[in-house]
C-alpha cells in the first residue's frame, strides 16, 4: 500500500473570545492557520499538539478538550492529512522564545476578524475547525488514548 495519510494536530487556543492563530508564508503567500504540525515518531497526539504550539506561538498552553477530528486533502498536491484538532487555554507566554523557522508571526484574532480574510486562509479548515469549537461540543480528552 502506497497511500499514507498524514497525521497532524492542531490547536484551537482561546483568550476572551480572540484566538491565537499563526502567520505562515506558503507559495510565496501569507496565509493563516492554527498552530499545528504533524505527529512526530513515539510522540502522543496530545503531546504533539501541545509542542507544535509552542514552537510556533511561543505560548505554553493547557488542553482543555478535542473539538474534532477531520480528512482534508490538499488540492495541490493530492496529499491526505488527518487532523485531530484539539482545544486549549494559554498558559504562559514566552516572548524571547524563538518561533519555528517556517513561521512569520503570531496572532490573536477574532472569529469574525478571521472570517473576513478567506483568501489568507491555509485552507477552509482554519474557519470550520474554529466554528465547530465554537458550536461544540468539545469533548472530553479521555478520547484520545495513547
Amino acid at each position: 500500500m502506497t497511500w499514507q495519510p498524514h497525521i497532524t494536530v492542531a490547536t484551537i487556543v482561546e483568550d476572551n473570545g480572540r484566538f491565537l492563530f499563526v502567520e505562515e508564508t506558503k507559495h510565496g503567500k501569507r496565509v493563516l492557520n492554527q498552530p499545528a504540525g504533524h505527529l512526530e515518531p513515539d510522540e502522543t497526539l496530545r503531546d504533539a499538539a501541545i509542542r507544535e504550539t509552542l514552537e510556533e506561538t511561543a505560548w505554553d498552553v493547557e488542553l482543555t478538550g478535542v473539538v474534532g477530528i477531520y480528512l482534508y486533502t490538499a488540492p495541490g498536491n493530492g496529499v491526505t492529512y488527518q487532523r485531530v484538532c484539539f482545544a486549549a487555554k494559554p498558559i504562559q507566554h514566552h516572548p524571547e522564545r524563538d518561533l519555528d523557522t517556517d513561521i512569520d508571526g503570531a496572532l490573536w484574532l477574532t472569529r469574525e476578524e478571521l472570517a473576513s480574510q478567506p483568501d489568507r486562509w491555509r485552507s477552509y479548515l482554519v474557519l470550520e475547525c474554529l466554528d465547530d469549537y465554537l458550536a461544540g461540543p468539545v469533548h472530553s480528552l479521555d478520547v484520545v488514548r495513547n
